[in-house]
C-alpha cells in the first residue's frame, strides 16, 4: 500500500491518498481528520502510527506505508 499527501489551495483542505500496489485510489480522506474504518484498510490498532506519519509526510511525495 502506498501514502501520498495533497496540498489544498484556498478553501479546499489537504488531503490524503491511499493507494494499493496497483496504484488504484482506495482511499481519499481529509487529512486533518482521521480515517474511519482503519481496519477496512488493515491499520486496526495502528491510529497513533498512522496519526504520527500524516502530519510528518512531506507533499506530493508518494511513499510505501509500512506500518
Amino acid at each position: 500500500m502506498y501514502i501520498i499527501k495533497v496540498k489544498g489551495k484556498a478553501k479546499i483542505p489537504n488531503y490524503i491518498q491511499l493507494r494499493d500496489d496497483n496504484f488504484v485510489l482506495i482511499a481519499y480522506f481529509r487529512a486533518d481528520r482521521p480515517l474511519v474504518k482503519m481496519e477496512k484498510y488493515g491499520l486496526e490498532g495502528k491510529e497513533e502510527q498512522f496519526k504520527n506519519l500524516v502530519e510528518g509526510l512531506p507533499f506530493g511525495k508518494l511513499q510505501k506505508l509500512e506500518l
